[in-house]
């Protein structure tokens, strides 16, 4: 049986199975670690450019992170040395930060968290290099309405499974592949928590969706099958196809009468192009 735990303020919590139940104080500090998030990945798409170092583009985003008085939540966690993730084309998550160039025709996606006042911010967004092939946008496209067909099933009394059942109904519509080695995840204090948000699922499964919940819903879509490896350094996660894979990522809380975006983009940058 599903537990739940009301978490008044901001109160020392522990990764210990339950779903957590946020209050006010929850929704302010998410509200604004959100919107710190949000807002990083809006100021660093005019960097998303042919020959650009994803390392720059790390750099970048943790002088924004402190400049915002927050810091990367990724920096150090489980002995990860870099202050977001950025994965291009086949890389499905994870990709690390390195001098490797943007190639035009890439598609990137870049997943930042910053820890700001005890919350975290947990977001990502899909970038187009360059010229990007007709193939890549579309793929692209169908990821983002994955994201938010899910977000729409996001409602109290509805059930955890009901997001993952829009999602993959979506994606193999257009005859896509679902990852399934990763998921959603609840967050707020903690950067990772219950419930796993499942993006292939059975409508009707799972938990209630119970006003006060936080999680992450963030989809990540192949063009060919759904299967991934994980690489040698540990981290990077790869379709094992080689096919193109994308992914788009927001925060949200269940509300009393639906759901609330934490992460939704201050400049309506909202998917690519941004310019």
């Amino acid at each position: 049986m599903t537990e739940y735990q009301m978490i008044e303020g901001t109160e020392t919590v522990v990764r210990d199975g339950t779903i957590k139940l946020h209050g006010p104080a929850g929704f302010e500090g998410m509200r604004k670690a959100g919107q710190l998030a949000a807002s990083i990945l809006d100021e660093i798409a005019p960097m998303v450019q042919p020959g650009v170092t994803t390392a720059a583009i790390d750099d970048k985003i943790r002088e924004l992170m402190l400049d915002g008085g927050s810091v990367p939540a990724t920096l150090g966690y489980r002995g990860y040395t870099h202050s977001c993730c950025i994965s291009i084309n086949h890389v499905i998550c994870h990709g690390i930060p390195s001098d490797k160039k943007l190639k035009d025709g890439d598609i990137v996606n870049i997943d930042v968290t910053p820890l700001l006042d005890g919350w975290h911010g947990d977001t990502s967004r899909m970038y187009f290099v360059g010229d990007v092939p007709l193939k890549a946008r579309k793929l692209v496209d169908v990821t983002y309405e994955c994201l938010m067909l899910g977000i729409e099933q996001a409602q109290p009394g509805n059930r955890l499974g009901d997001i993952g059942a829009a999602i993959l109904e979506h994606a193999q519509k257009h005859r896509y592949g679902v990852v399934r080695e990763f998921c959603g995840h609840g967050l707020g204090r903690l950067f990772h928590d219950a419930p796993e948000v499942v993006h292939a699922a059975k409508a009707g499964t799972g938990p209630e969706l119970k006003p006060g919940m936080f999680f992450t819903i963030e989809p990540m879509i192949n063009i060919g099958k759904p299967w991934g490896k994980m690489l040698a350094d540990g981290w990077t996660a790869v379709t094992r196809d080689k096919s193109l894979s994308a992914q788009f990522e927001h925060s949200l809380a269940i509300t009393e009468t639906g759901n609330e975006i934490f992460t939704t983009s201050p400049k309506g940058l909202h998917q690519p192009p941004y310019s």
